[in-house]
């Protein structure tokens, strides 16, 4: 097993061009490191002695009966053969394409997600203060009333993109938070104070049962799928969000619009790989909108970019940006 500390060193080797290139985008934007790309005619037993990934990653269009003698004779790493013919990153096939390939990954090399537990202590840590927006005198909270239910989602460095977007939110919105964020399962418990502790947002870990209310934020289960009650309230489902992603965003994606169609949407915030693509349709559809933060303030922008690339954001802003977008549209219904 890779060092789930780093990122995995996968070795690529595909015999068309296109394939190289559309692995090589895809690994890099889901935390991996392609420490090699080659067509199988180039590869020989020099590159396979001096290049030590974590995998060997092989697609092949025509069987290469050399290649395979020469990984499987000489190489104690993994081989991971075949997943097919890429579609194009803009197909409705892709996402789906690209779960099933980094579902394979995470079990053989690790999750490059572990990578945002461990990354909390500099939250923890810091002070840095964030310019707060005035609450417009006639926005308003009345009591717990929910008007909408914004979800955050978000990946590697997702936890810090967030925080600045809580602590620039003041007070008395009419909207709850869900925030749904790429995670080692162990860090959960922590995820509220780090991303909450400058913000006038509380922010708390899911529990069975408990409604969503306004001027607060929910974090999403990491290890159980979360839904809602006729009522509201939340269900913590008895099944693991479905993989390779915990929390799954897609997931969440499509149990909020179901239950809040029309009153629901959606903040990307950085992260790896395009979870949140493939439900990105159905929540416009049930009336939802989908946000994005800016590529140059992301950690990693693939997750926001997925979806901007597919036309499904309606607003790409940086994290105050995206927090004074809010209050705007909140005030123009309440105006209206």
């Amino acid at each position: 097993m890779a060092n789930t500390a780093m990122s995995a060193r996968i070795a690529v080797i595909a015999d068309t061009s296109l394939q190289r290139h559309v692995l090589q985008q895809a690994l890099a934007a889901n935390g991996y490191e392609v420490v090699l790309n080659t067509d199988p005619a180039r590869f020989d037993e020099v590159q396979l002695q001096q290049c030590q990934p974590d995998l060997w990653l092989v697609d092949l269009v025509k069987d290469d009966d050399r290649l395979i003698d020469l990984l499987l004779e000489h190489s104690e790493t993994p081989v991971l053969f075949g997943e097919g013919q890429a579609p194009q990153r803009n197909s409705e096939h892709y996402p789906r394409w690209e779960r099933r390939l980094f579902g394979k990954l995470k079990r053989l090399v690790g999750d490059p997600t572990r990578q945002v537990g461990p990354a909390l202590n500099e939250l923890l840590d810091s002070n840095k203060s964030v310019e707060r927006i005035d609450l417009p005198a006639h926005l308003h909270a009345s009591g717990e009333q929910v008007q909408e239910v914004w979800l955050l989602a978000a990946s590697l460095g997702g936890p810090a993109a967030v925080k600045n977007f809580l602590d620039a939110l003041p007070h008395g919105l009419p909207v709850a938070f869900i925030y749904a964020q790429h995670i080692d399962p162990s860090f959960e418990t922590r995820l509220p104070q780090a991303v909450g502790r400058h913000s006038q947002w509380p922010v708390r870990n899911a529990v069975a049962g408990q409604p969503l209310r306004a001027g607060e934020v929910v974090v999403a289960s990491i290890e159980q799928e979360m839904s809602f009650a006729d009522d509201g309230g939340l269900l913590l489902c008895d099944r693991p969000w479905p993989e390779p992603y915990s929390p799954s965003i897609d997931q969440m994606m499509l149990n909020l619009a179901q239950h809040f169609a029309g009153r629901c949407g959606v903040m990307v915030f950085s992260g790896m790989g395009c979870d949140g693509l493939s439900a990105a349709a159905y929540v416009e559809r049930q009336g939802g909108e989908i946000w994005t933060q800016t590529a140059d303030t992301c950690a990693c922008p693939s997750m926001p970019e997925s979806l901007r690339e597919a036309g499904h954001s309606r607003f790409n802003g940086t994290p105050h940006e995206l927090a004074a977008a809010l209050v705007a549209r909140l005030a123009a219904h309440a105006a209206a």
